[in-house]
């Protein structure tokens, strides 16, 4: 044997008694690149869209646009396939320049070294830091916001009063002697804080809104984080070239990193919005395409930043703005959302139509009923540009983190320096809107006429006015509900647009399984009914008598209202005295397709609730890391991630799994 054969040796034997591993797994290469294949041919392609799409309007559209010639995400998700397996599996790494890397059965490990465990958990790091500070970063607007307004320094009205006040008896804060503003200060400090803190130190929101038993098992795993920046900071300083070496040790932080986007890119967000805007209010609201308007000045509301967005909505619907418009021989402004900006106008000032999710935003776009598409931040697709042009609708960004080649700009500077001047910006976007209205008289114009009627504006904070917690409880612990699940995510053209989406929830509300959604997914739940009373005809007996004339999907918001999801989850928990991680719960996103659709995820599974998925991460290329996602975590945490392509057999997986937790704890099943 030579040298280098007894090294090779050597490192082979370390790696099988220290690190449980044989070498990345590689005796594995071709099952795993076998696997990665079937998966591609699994993909969906457009004419699967057009043949089984459960929104008939969605189907008329983009034949529509088919006609035209006009380009949509569907044809270039065809255009790009076979997608890259390497991609697909996890094993190509680009951090740094020696590379890009691929891992194969030749080639085991990268340039600087790095095997396939490495290289897939790097990369789910840095996934996992990008949706930390994706929800961070629009989160920081709000909360520097509330301090503003609370400092005097803006013109926003605090409006949520109550929120204020319950947040500040959670933290601890004295609220004797003080003003609404004071206190406002108070809890945005906290909140900015623990967003940023750089000084190791307790992170306030955990530690004060965590339960006793998930704090213990956070803190023993070691996983505690200090803050959204630092561990965000950390996770892409651990991923860079040469630093951290141990597959194990990079998804440890993978798991902090999660705890800081759940307690402040998610719920530290949501505190501050609510704080400043106010909690939602139960309302309805017409959806689908169908609800369109022609004649009058159309403005869409795009992304995921409220500051502006809100101010925009408040000019737009003012007296002497809908005065404007009729004068420019309008009927008035109406209002739509796309996305997440639109759920989060919906539900507080209402009159915001909602109409689609990020995926379809092409397809609204060519209806040709737009005179105005608002763009802030994320999900906001660059080929909505190419659609607008086509049809003359005016776009305009809103936020310096967001630019698009053709848009005119109206809004926040990169420091905020200008954010007491968010009225003027706003109104200058209303008058943009009026114009386009005037210049675009002689578009053509298609609106299918498919419409329905859906509620919104669900919260924990209702549900306990509406029932009682005490009583939700009740209901679960006899049967009356057998489980409760948040059906969330983002939409995935590898799948059957919306169809997963719509197939598991028809399962579970026959089941009697109540269902909370927000974002994305719920797109195709609002515009199929679920979120009306007309779908309790969908659901068994038990559910039904205890909703009375409740929808039996409760719409919470935007993605990021997944806190009020979570905060319905502790509560429950608190009534039953008994751990997340035995209760009959859920958290679903079929169709996730990005970092914060990870770490969404991820945020739930740390709280001990399972997550199902029609989706596979990019794990596959690493047997290891593939082990730790799916069931690695069932131990230390309480919960495992469950992939199943097909969403009938999925939905029928999260059914036999609430029942067996249920058989756990001696509930009726």
């Amino acid at each position: 044997m030579t040298a280098q054969e007894k090294c090779h040796d050597v490192h082979t034997h370390d790696h099988d008694h220290g690190h449980g591993h044989t070498h990345g797994g590689l005796d594995d290469f071709y099952d795993y690149m076998e696997a990665v294949n079937a998966y591609r041919k699994t993909f969906a392609t457009k004419q699967d869209v057009l043949e089984q799409t459960p929104d008939a309007a969605t189907r008329e559209l983009l034949l529509h646009l088919q006609d035209m010639g006009v380009e949509t995400v569907f044809d270039r998700f065809d255009q790009q396939q076979p997608q890259c397996s390497f991609g697909l599996a996890g094993i190509c790494c680009k951090n740094c320049y020696m590379g890009p890397c691929k891992i194969t059965k030749k080639s085991p490990r990268g340039v600087c070294g790095a095997d396939a465990d490495l290289i897939v958990a790097r990369n789910l790091l840095r996934a996992v830091a990008s949706g930390t500070a994706a929800h961070g970063a629009r989160g920081r607007e709000s909360m520097l916001a509330l301090k503003m307004a609370g400092e005097g320094k803006i013109k926003v009205p605090i409006a949520g009063k109550e929120k204020i006040y319950a947040v500040c008896k959670t933290f601890g804060i004295d609220t004797k002697g003080k003003t609404l503003n004071q206190l406002a200060v108070e809890v945005a400090d906290l909140l900015l804080e623990d967003l940023c803190r750089t000084v190791p130190g307790d992170h306030k929101t955990v530690h004060c809104f965590a339960s006793k038993e998930r704090l213990e098992t956070w803190e023993k795993l070691d996983i505690l984080p200090i803050s959204a920046y630092h561990e965000v900071f950390e996770s892409l300083h651990r991923t860079s070239t040469g630093t951290d070496g141990d597959w194990k040790n990079v998804m440890k932080q993978f798991l902090r990193t999660g705890v800081a986007f759940a307690w402040t890119s998610c719920l530290g967000s949501s505190i501050a919005m609510d704080s400043l805007y106010g909690l939602p209010k139960r309302s309805r609201s017409m959806t689908n395409v169908g609800a369109l308007k022609k004649g009058w000045v159309n403005i869409a509301i795009h992304g995921h930043s409220p500051l502006l967005v809100s101010e925009i909505v408040k000019v737009g619907q003012s007296e002497a703005f809908q005065q404007k418009a009729k004068d420019a021989g309008a009927k008035g402004i109406q209002f739509y959302g796309i996305c997440c900006s639109g759920l989060s106008a919906m539900y507080r000032y209402g009159n915001v139509i909602p109409l689609s999710n990020a995926v379809g935003a092409e397809l609204v776009l060519g209806t040709g009923a737009l005179d105005l598409w608002v763009a802030d931040v994320q999900d906001v697709f660059p080929t909505i540009m190419e659609v607008a042009k086509c049809f003359r609708t005016t776009v305009v960004t809103t936020s310096d983190s967001a630019r698009l080649p053709g848009a005119e700009h109206y809004g926040l500077n990169h420091d905020h320096s200008n954010i007491g001047e968010i009225h003027d910006i706003a109104e200058k976007i209303v008058n943009r809107a009026i114009e386009s209205f005037v210049d675009r008289r002689d578009v053509p114009v298609l609106i299918p006429q498919y419409e329905v009627e859906a509620e919104v504006g669900f919260s924990v904070e209702w549900a306990g006015q509406q029932y009682g917690i005490p009583n939700i409880g009740k209901a679960l612990e006899n049967g009356d509900i057998l489980g409760i699940v948040n059906l969330v995510g983002c939409s995935n053209p590898r799948i059957v647009y919306e169809k997963a989406i719509v197939e598991v929830a028809e399962i579970l509300l026959k089941n009697n399984i109540l269902i909370m959604t927000n974002g994305c997914a719920s797109f195709p739940l609002l515009k199929l009914g679920f979120c009306s009373q007309r779908a309790l005809g969908q659901t068994g007996e038990k559910l039904r008598n205890f909703l009375g004339d409740v929808p039996p999907v409760w719409h919470m918001g935007e993605c990021l209202d997944n806190a009020r999801a979570s905060g319905m989850f502790h509560a429950l928990s608190g009534a039953l005295k008994t751990p997340i991680k035995e209760l009959p719960f859920a958290f679903i996103s079929p169709e996730w397709s990005n970092e914060k659709g990870i770490c969404a995820a991820l945020a739930f599974r740390l709280l001990g609730m399972n997550s199902y998925h029609c989706v596979y991460a990019p794990v596959q290329g690493s047997k290891n890391v593939s082990t730790f996602m799916a069931t690695g975590t069932k131990e230390i945490l309480g919960s495992e991630m469950i992939v199943d392509l097909d969403p009938v057999a999925l939905a029928n997986r999260i059914v036999a799994d609430l029942k067996d937790r249920r058989r756990k704890l001696g509930w009726t099943v």
